[in-house]
């Protein structure tokens, strides 16, 4: 068995993941390698969800009884979780959403609808990626489209990484926001929030960051990163799927409008206008997704119990192990850095002109569950002139051995395909 430094106990975590278990296609055990699109659930999770349910379900905040209360202890404590989780000042930053799609349409439509100072309107500009997955794409487009703010973008190098050779034509005194990804989902470039996120602040713009790939992965700190609002999703970090998470400023979620109307986000309603709660509150409109916080909670659980920088020191051991092994199969091309610096661990490649849905089905049959297609990241494979790419993604229960049989099973491929 390969040995690598940094590595977790990977065979005590995996007894918490029922379906590592799975035996699959003429006898082959799961190789899970999908990770970056939905990570497994610890039986702490599933445990969670079926207590809740079980013991405790009602609809919160407004209940009176015994199970209304509990519910909205649950649902409110998962909320101080999360808090803790990424260092929020306050836990009224923290707005639940159904996931990071939702989180960052409403903070489109924030802007949107919002006064002077934060308005997007004809005569301001909003700034993005070419890495972006679709979720930081088209609702930037539809608030382009609806208010006539002009869309801008930061391109792409040969390696994957961000071209910011022209940062001060691309952000400027007219830019309203900049949205960007902290890890890309497809190419696995760990972004330079930093040099970004200093040009913004110059000419008073404000800063939305997609952790959707670096919540799950790495020590989260909103306060470090000093951006106005961070969006990541449940579901890739142990969690269920149905919950999101919107972090913003409070001074911020004070000043801008609700997206969505409905039960709970009012303070007081007539026929003639109606007034509106404090945040988060403001931001969940209707009942929100209690038992799907309170899974989130238990993830947030399980993963600090492990230990954030445990786990990335893990992951980072993992990609330079897999980026060596993958660069021994003849054809193979990586999209994206070739080296563990500065990268998350989701490795897209091609393999020569095999294309990436074969590719997939072929190691389906042996058991190895990868991602092929374009990974919601259309214009990253418009920009390096490929179809799709096949992605291989690792998580706190990945193993070296895992990656080995990834290595074998294209070997298979090859073989298969001539």
């Amino acid at each position: 068995m390969t040995q690598l430094p940094g590595l977790l106990d990977t065979e005590a975590i995996r007894k918490d993941f029922p379906v590592l278990d799975r035996v699959v296609h003429d006898g082959r055990k799961l190789v899970y390698l999908d990770n970056a699109a939905t990570s497994q659930k610890p039986r702490q999770v599933l445990d969670a969800l079926n207590e809740y349910y079980e013991r405790h379900n009602a609809n919160v905040h407004r209940g009176v009884h015994v199970l209304a209360e509990e519910a909205t202890a649950l649902y409110e404590g998962a909320r101080d979780k999360v808090a803790a989780f990424v260092n929020a000042p306050s836990r009224d930053e923290v707005i639940f959403t159904k996931n990071a799609s939702e989180s960052l349409n409403l903070v489109a439509n924030m802007l949107g609808w919002a006064d002077e100072p934060y308005r997007v309107d004809h005569e301001t500009e909003i700034v993005i990626t070419e890495m972006e997955h679709h979720s930081n794409i088209v609702p930037w487009q539809l608030l382009a489209q609806r208010t006539g703010a002009k869309l801008k973008w930061f391109g792409l190098t040969d390696d994957g990484r961000l071209d910011l050779s022209n940062i001060d034509e691309v952000i400027t005194e007219k830019t309203k926001i900049v949205s960007f990804v902290l890890v890309s989902n497809i190419l696995g470039t760990v972004n330079p929030v930093e040099t970004i996120i200093r040009r913004a602040q110059e000419v008073g713009a404000l800063v939305c960051i997609d952790a959707s790939q670096a919540a799950p992965h790495m020590p989260l700190d909103v306060q470090a990163l000093q951006a106005d609002f961070v969006a990541f999703t449940g579901h890739k970090m142990c969690g269920p799927t149905g919950i999101g998470v919107l972090w913003g400023r409070q001074e911020l979620l004070e000043d801008l409008p609700p997206f969505l109307g409905g039960g709970e986000m009012i303070e007081t309603v007539s026929m003639h206008s109606s007034t509106y709660a404090p945040a988060p509150h403001k931001f969940e409109a209707g009942t929100p997704p209690i038992a799907q916080a309170v899974g989130l909670g238990a993830a947030i659980d399980y993963l600090q119990s492990i230990g954030m920088d445990k786990i990335l020191a893990h992951e980072h051991a993992l990609t330079e192990y897999a980026v060596k092994r993958l660069a021994e199969v003849p054809d193979l091309r990586i999209i994206g850095p070739t080296t563990a610096e500065d990268r998350g661990a989701a490795i897209s490649f091609t393999l020569g002109d095999i294309h990436p849905h074969d590719v997939g089905q072929v190691l389906d049959e042996q058991g190895i569950a990868v991602r092929v297609g374009h990974h919601c990241a259309r214009p990253v494979c418009l920009r390096y002139g490929i179809p799709a790419t096949t992605r291989a993604s690792f998580y706190l229960y990945s193993t070296p051995a895992e990656i080995d049989t990834l290595v074998e099973g294209l070997e298979h491929v090859r073989n298969f395909f001539g």
